[in-house]
């Protein structure tokens, strides 16, 4: 496991100041004293730099990958006692195998048809009959994702549609836990969000929370809020999100797709 993997001093000092600065700025922002959740985004980068965050004190914890084989192979690399969040447009194929063969994955952000949250259900109950109900702790978190902005090129379900596919997991997928909703929401908006001015995708998003949580008969703190990002998360925490997606303000710029690593060369390790 990460015996192999050397944690460069300086790479892990430099991390460990970016998240630090991410949270003062939650704090900051965070006028109702609730914890909120920060997802590391770690996609495209190094398994070192995942460790080096997680060894330290108070380690990081909620790590969030958007592609499947490199979350896979970053969870058989890494320790378990990670929590795995899954952000990424989930293909239905790759449900149950996600579910099925990573223990700790802990949430899945990205859930958007009854289809794939039966899929989530088939991998996560394999796992639970293979494993024993023992190893598995709690049951595997699922945020619905809601296309706020109307774009076509977003996922997510129309707003009038999540209380159907929230209802849909709380009646057949027992394995899982409905954890709230999630929006990514338009990109200009986002670039547009300060602490002070209201996000149309935040305030859609919460009010289709409310609504959801009204149809469905359960009380709203029932469901998160799964809104933010490195360019607007203290807009979205002002505006009640209760975890924020954050990667490049703690990661730096990534590299293309096709240039990542899961594992550092050695040579590179050493500079």
């Amino acid at each position: 496991m990460s015996d192999e993997m050397k944690v460069n001093p300086v790479r892990a000092k430099e991390l460990l100041e970016n998240i630090t600065h991410v949270t003062e700025r939650i704090r900051a922002v965070n006028k109702t004293g609730k914890n909120v959740r920060l997802i590391a985004v770690s996609k495209l980068k190094p398994a070192t730099d995942i460790l080096a965050l997680h060894t330290a004190t108070p380690p990081v914890v909620h790590f969030g990958e958007n592609y499947y084989q490199e979350l896979q192979e970053k969870a058989q690399l890494l320790p378990r006692s990670i929590k795995w969040h899954f952000i990424g447009a989930l293909q239905t194929n790759k449900c149950k195998p996600l579910a099925e063969q990573i223990p700790n994955l802990w949430s899945v952000s990205s859930v958007d048809s009854t289809k794939k949250a039966d899929n989530l259900e088939k991998g996560r109950k394999a796992l639970v009959e293979k494993d024993g109900a023992e190893s598995i702790q709690e049951k595997l978190r699922l945020m619905v994702q809601v296309n706020t902005s109307g774009e076509e090129n977003k996922s997510g379900v129309e707003p009038g549609d999540a209380a159907a596919l929230c209802k849909h997991v709380l009646e057949n997928c027992p394995h899982l836990k409905l954890a709230g909703l999630m929006t990514i929401g338009a990109i200009a908006r986002s670039q547009a969000t300060t602490p002070e001015t209201e996000n149309e995708d935040f305030v859609c998003l919460r009010e289709t929370r409310d609504r959801v949580a009204q149809e469905l008969g359960i009380a709203k703190e029932q469901l998160e809020l799964s809104m933010g990002m490195s360019s607007d998360f203290e807009g979205a925490i002002t505006m009640g999100s209760d975890e924020v997606r954050v990667g490049t303000t703690i990661f730096g710029q990534r590299p293309p797709k096709k240039d990542a690593k899961v594992k550092e060369d050695t040579e590179e390790v050493k500079k």
